[in-house]
């Protein structure tokens, strides 16, 4: 039941990253991707608040937490889930890890995406 919670959540996520983009993107055109900055920030400010709530509290029903974190929020910005992986390092102390975690997902990932652009141009 709980992969129900995940699809529904993940659905209704990418559908509001997708109206953010409608609403966005025409004013700011490409000036700035405020579009992703804004859901990045939004849905990190919502994993912060769920995390409390839903995991250090337990104040609403387990299954809101698939819905919400996994779901919503993952497909509204993976960014969430960054974000919550990193201070969950500094929270246990590991300033090190979590600045080496930072540092080797935003430049690794930001390398892979220019080299996979780059192999399937020329490949493709």
């Amino acid at each position: 039941m709980i992969w129900l919670w995940i699809a529904l959540g993940g659905a209704l996520g990418a559908v509001s990253r997708y109206g953010v983009n409608l609403w966005l993107y025409p004013v700011f055109e490409q000036r700035f991707p405020l579009p992703t900055l804004a859901v990045n920030l939004v849905g990190s400010l919502m994993m912060g608040v769920a995390y409390v709530l839903l995991i250090e509290r337990g104040s609403f029903h387990p299954d809101l937490r698939h819905f919400l974190m996994t779901g919503f929020l993952g497909a509204l910005t993976t960014f969430s889930a960054f974000s919550m992986d990193a201070v969950a390092l500094l929270r246990n102390g590991d300033l090190l890890t979590s600045a080496a975690y930072v540092l080797l997902s935003v430049c690794t990932c930001i390398i892979a995406t220019l080299l996979a652009i780059k192999f399937t141009a020329y490949f493709l």
